[in-house]
């Protein structure tokens, strides 16, 4: 499935969570995506990424899933980098922000430490994924300001001295 679909889900997942463990369990749900989505940009993203997309695949112990496994596990492509980046963000963010939630309300020490374990992941990886997102920016502006190559009709080098 597509990343951005699979972005989506969990975005509805997280949205129609019930409890504080079901918070939890679509945090670690997000962040399971975050690192597929790093794996498959390591292997197959833009060069320029895939230092940065390494760490994020490395991120985060999560605890062990059940029957179900993971949305991630459905991820087969990253057809859009940037408008697939920008929505892990915002799924990130809403993750965070959900945990600090349950975090704050919690009385439960065991949980309490669940979500400040998930918050610390699911921060590491927004880093990183804003990090991705300013050098495909940076590469995007390096391309806009390249003089058109008059032999191509298009941006790139100039054609070579004989």
């Amino acid at each position: 499935m597509e990343a951005e679909r699979l972005i989506a889900a969990g975005r509805h997942a997280l949205a129609g969570s019930g409890t504080a463990q079901d918070i939890v369990a679509e945090a670690w749900q997000a962040q399971a995506l975050a690192q597929a989505i790093g794996s498959h940009l390591a292997l197959c993203g833009p060069l320029e990424l895939r230092g940065e997309a390494r760490g994020l695949s490395e991120i985060g112990e999560y605890p062990a899933w059940g029957a179900g496994g993971p949305r991630a596990a459905q991820l087969t492509e990253v057809g859009d980098p940037v408008a697939a980046l920008t929505a892990l963000g915002a799924l990130l963010g809403e993750v965070g922000i959900a945990l600090v939630g349950v975090a704050c309300a919690t009385d439960e020490e065991g949980l309490y430490w669940q979500c400040i374990e998930a918050i610390d992941a699911v921060d590491e990886s927004s880093d990183r994924v804003g990090g991705m997102l300013r050098r495909l920016a940076v590469r995007d502006d390096r391309e806009r300001a390249r003089p058109p190559d008059p032999a191509r009709g298009r941006a790139g080098p100039g054609p070579r001295p004989a």
